[in-house]
C-alpha cells in the first residue's frame, strides 16, 4: 500500500516527513560511498585513459546529485513549515 503524503485535511503532518528525512540520510550516505569507491578506482587508472575519464564522468555526476541535495532539503522544510503554518491557520480558524 502507497503511503499518502497528505492527511485528510490535505495538510502535512511531521510523522509524515520521516520518511523524507530517511530519503535524504540515505542519498548522503550512498553519496559519500560512491564518490570515495569511484575515487579509489580512479587512483589505480592511467591518466585519460578511457577508463579514467570514465569515473571522472561519475565523479562529476555525483557531484552534481550532491549539489541538489541542499536544495532538496530546502523544499523538504520549507514543505513543513508551511504545513504547519497552514494547520495552524485552519485550527485558530475553529475558535
Amino acid at each position: 500500500m502507497q503511503a499518502q503524503i497528505l492527511n485528510k485535511k490535505g495538510a502535512l503532518s511531521l510523522g509524515d516527513m520521516k520518511g523524507a528525512a530517511l530519503v535524504l540520510v540515505t542519498l548522503a550516505i550512498v553519496l559519500g560511498i560512491g564518490a570515495t569507491i569511484l575515487t579509489t578506482i580512479q587512483t589505480d587508472q592511467t591518466s585519460d585513459s578511457f577508463a579514467y575519464n570514465a569515473t571522472q564522468g561519475g565523479l562529476e555526476a555525483v557531484d552534481q546529485l550532491a549539489d541538489w541535495q541542499t536544495t532538496i532539503a530546502v523544499v523538504i522544510a520549507a514543505v513543513v513549515v508551511l504545513s504547519l503554518v497552514a494547520f495552524l491557520g485552519v485550527t485558530a480558524g475553529r475558535r
